[in-house]
């Protein structure tokens, strides 16, 4: 089967060679779209390819895909961004998967890598991504009785890992996408605000925390589901915190709190107290987050980051006995 390659760029002279050097020799043909570049990107990119085209960025990054698969011709599209790289044995791994793939499969998922060295959304560091994609579709019918077509796509996991490499994070772009979709639309799909909901949590200031409160202090009051809601009230918690306002925050936290409580809104709790100068309370409410709840966001909340607060005031305290207890404890969840 042929391979085109299809990727959007903007600005990504640093790293776009390192990309396309590693996937040499896999592909049949490489198209380029470019959102506006002002720096070398597409000089690099003609070095590759004479497939180069421009598009003009509408804040989307899904119809600057669309357009990019849209200019394909070959039988998969395997979908590529300049800041990951394929290594040796994963470039071995991925021209097997060439030379064997069977053609019933549509889709190939590929283990995204290295996620959390500039983790915005993600917990973990690696994981299973759409990557290779089918380019034309066909429908079968299914079942010897009350026959129908095939919806579902045949996705194939593969053991090819894809190496993240990114010069920077990207959540300041990301935010800004968000900002600009709620104000063009009124409001996000259910699974964008959670993403955004996420990413702030992962990767927010507080400027961009109270930039998006009036937004989840609408979504909260729009009736949704209890799961969605615990979400909400968390991004209002941080919110209510960061500004000190003490009625709002346990407005929402008590929300929290009297279901199943999650560690981020026991992370919330502690720094309250620990702001306030009540490090025993603080302390309390850390080792809830370490031991006595789960996370639901952000993964270091059940772990890296209340243990580190419970090192830091059983020292603080003199107990250096408990705070070894941490630190040893703490080294568990440490790369």
């Amino acid at each position: 089967m042929t391979i085109s390659v299809c990727m959007i760029v903007k600005n990504e002279e640093r790293v776009l060679a390192r990309c396309l050097d590693s996937l040499k020799g896999l592909y049949e043909e490489l198209i380029i779209v470019d959102t506006g570049s002002t720096d070398r990107t597409k000089e690099i990119a003609s070095h590759y390819t004479d497939k180069i085209y421009d598009f003009v960025w509408v804040n989307d990054f899904s119809a600057a895909r669309n357009y990019a698969f849209s200019l394909a011709t070959m039988d998969y599209i395997y979908s590529a961004d300049a800041d990951e790289v394929l290594d040796d044995k994963n470039r071995v791994l991925f021209k097997q998967l060439k030379d064997n793939l069977l053609p019933e499969i549509e889709i190939v998922q590929m283990k995204y890598g290295n996620q959390l060295s500039f983790g915005t959304v993600y917990n973990f560091d690696e994981e299973y991504r759409p990557k290779l994609f089918k380019r034309l579709r066909n429908f079968v019918w299914i079942e010897p009785v009350h026959e129908q077509v095939r919806l579902d796509p045949v996705v194939f996991d593969s053991d090819i890992v894809i190496t993240h490499m990114p010069e920077s994070n990207h959540s300041g772009r990301d935010f800004a996408v968000f900002e600009r979709a709620i104000i063009k639309d009124g409001d996000l799909s259910d699974r964008l605000w959670d993403m955004y909901a996420r990413e702030l949590y992962l990767a927010g200031s507080d400027e961009d925390f109270i930039k998006a409160e009036s937004y989840f202090e609408r979504k909260a009051a729009s009736g949704i589901s209890p799961e969605l809601h615990q979400t909400l009230c968390l991004i209002l918690t941080h919110c209510a915190r960061i500004k000190n306002d003490v009625h709002r925050f346990l407005k929402y936290s008590v929300k929290i709190v009297t279901g199943d409580g999650c560690s981020e809104i026991c992370m919330e709790m502690g720094l309250y107290y620990e702001g306030m100068g009540d490090l025993e309370e603080a302390a309390i409410w850390y080792y809830n987050a370490a031991f006595e709840t789960a996370p639901i966001l952000k993964a270091t909340s059940g772990n890296v980051d209340p243990l580190r607060h419970l090192i830091d005031i059983n020292e603080k305290n003199g107990n250096s006995e408990m705070a070894e207890m941490y630190r040893d404890e703490l080294q568990k969840y440490m790369r």
